[in-house]
């Protein structure tokens, strides 16, 4: 309810931060995965333990994400938040996101990240994007429902915690699993597509399978957030249930 009812600014100046506080988790999984030498499993484990930093600083930090705030789902489906509050949120908080992104795309390409190890992180960004521009759409949206799931419960999760170091553990198993597990992240792939493109090109990149991408995945991630994680806690815990 306190996160549908935020005013302009905090709302917007929150949701940027949490599109930048993703990208850096972004940014920081493209470079611990690159050359790793240790095998598929053992890599993308190291790589969603990085990505888990950009949901540490969202919540404990505090920024409004997306992806997260599909939960107000809850507070709407128990008539605490109206239809109308509840898009405002989602569309301004989408918004800003998309623009932290960007914003980190920017500054990314400005101090040359792609050029560690000797070009190899860019060539890892690269690979990256074009994975996931080149997606099936099925499996984009069936993707983006699984990750936001996790997602979710990785924020469900948060609300158990006292202190900052039971919030940082409720967040790192979930996310590194569903990172692990090549889910989709609509808005870290604000920061992968626009990133590998930038770097690659269209060529490399699609820009048709891009965008293709961020609608099916954003579309995936609403159902997963709000299906599956706050319409079925709606259902277990709502006034009307008992």
């Amino acid at each position: 309810m306190a996160k549908a009812r935020l005013p302009l600014v905090p709302l917007l100046t929150l949701s940027v931060l949490a599109g930048a506080f993703i990208s850096m988790g972004a940014l920081f999984f493209l470079v611990v995965t690159t050359n790793t030498g240790l095998g598929f499993g053992l890599t993308r484990l190291v790589g969603g333990l990085a990505f888990s930093l950009g949901l540490v600083l969202v919540v404990v930090a505090g920024a409004e994400l997306f992806t997260g705030n599909n939960l107000i789902a809850m507070a709407w489906a128990e008539s605490l938040v109206g239809t109308r509050a509840l898009l405002r949120n989602w569309l301004l908080v989408y918004a800003g996101n998309v623009a932290g992104c960007l914003g980190t795309v920017a500054l990314a390409v400005l101090a040359d990240t792609a050029a560690l190890g000797g070009g190899a992180v860019g060539k890892t960004a690269i690979a990256a994007a074009a994975a996931k521009a080149t997606l099936p759409w099925a499996e984009a949206f069936a993707r983006g429902v699984l990750c936001n799931a996790l997602v979710c419960l990785a924020v469900w999760l948060t609300l158990g915690g006292r202190s900052v170091a039971d919030k940082i553990v409720a967040i790192v198993f979930p996310i590194t699993a569903f990172v692990a597990m090549g889910f989709e992240h609509s808005i870290a792939n604000w920061f992968f597509l626009p990133y590998g493109l930038w770097l690659g090109g269209e060529a490399a990149v699609p820009p048709a399978g891009a965008l293709a991408n961020l609608v099916l995945v954003t579309a995936g991630n609403v159902v997963g957030g709000t299906l599956l994680v706050a319409g079925v806690y709606w259902l277990a815990y709502s006034r009307d249930a008992h």
